[in-house]
């Protein structure tokens, strides 16, 4: 268990307020990504400044990128989301278990994971629809779409059907089936072990 003395309280409120602060211009900065063409002048330049070192150093790791697609920002929140979820809980309580920062860490990292499962779900329902009403799919929206369910289904088929050939839209329905029961089945074991985690007296 970690605790200290009243004098720190203020130094933990500081410390929550201003990590709420920079999570928040993180979400900014990740949000203005979306419109690139879009110009912002010395307000961007600024906000840049002050969250891309922190951004940049969570894309070093290769494996959050998947072709244009850059899952690095969802890391950096999960992790910036902890670290204040920590300092808001010493402010209030002065005081933490080890359970309950375990419980904290499994939650951030589910956060994470759900949120790129739930992605992955939404990206091949719009390739279904896209597949069922025959949609256009070069340079368009729907392009995009195709482009980022491709490498979803691969490495769903490569582990389902082991090289088997299937129809696409099994194919699809399958991927979809598989991702929407793995989401289902590991929100509730994370559920389990959050709880039991946070009922250590650690």
């Amino acid at each position: 268990m970690i605790c200290y003395g009243k004098g720190m309280h203020l130094i933990m409120n500081i410390l929550s307020g201003v990590t709420g602060l920079y999570l928040i211009l993180i979400a900014i900065r990740i949000m203005l990504t979306w419109f690139s063409g879009a110009q912002y002048g010395r307000p961007l330049e600024l906000l840049s400044g002050i969250t891309d070192p922190y951004l940049r150093w969570f894309r070093r790791f290769s494996w959050l990128r998947a072709g244009f697609l850059d899952l690095s920002p969802i890391l950096a929140m999960a992790v910036l989301s902890l670290v204040h979820n920590l300092f808001s809980i010493l402010a209030r309580y002065g005081r933490i278990r080890l359970g309950m920062i375990l419980g904290m860490v499994l939650s951030s990292l589910w956060s994470a994971v759900s949120f790129i499962l739930g992605f992955c779900i939404v990206v091949l329902v719009l390739r279904l629809i896209a597949y069922l009403t025959n949609r256009n799919i070069v340079g368009s929206f729907w392009g995009i779409i195709h482009t980022l369910s491709q490498p979803i289904l691969y490495r769903i088929h490569r582990i389902l059907f082991r090289g088997r050939l299937v129809h696409y839209r099994t194919g699809i329905l399958s991927a979809i089936g598989v991702l929407v029961v793995l989401m289902l089945g590991l929100q509730f074991l994370v559920a389990l072990g959050v709880s039991w985690l946070t009922g250590l007296r650690i």
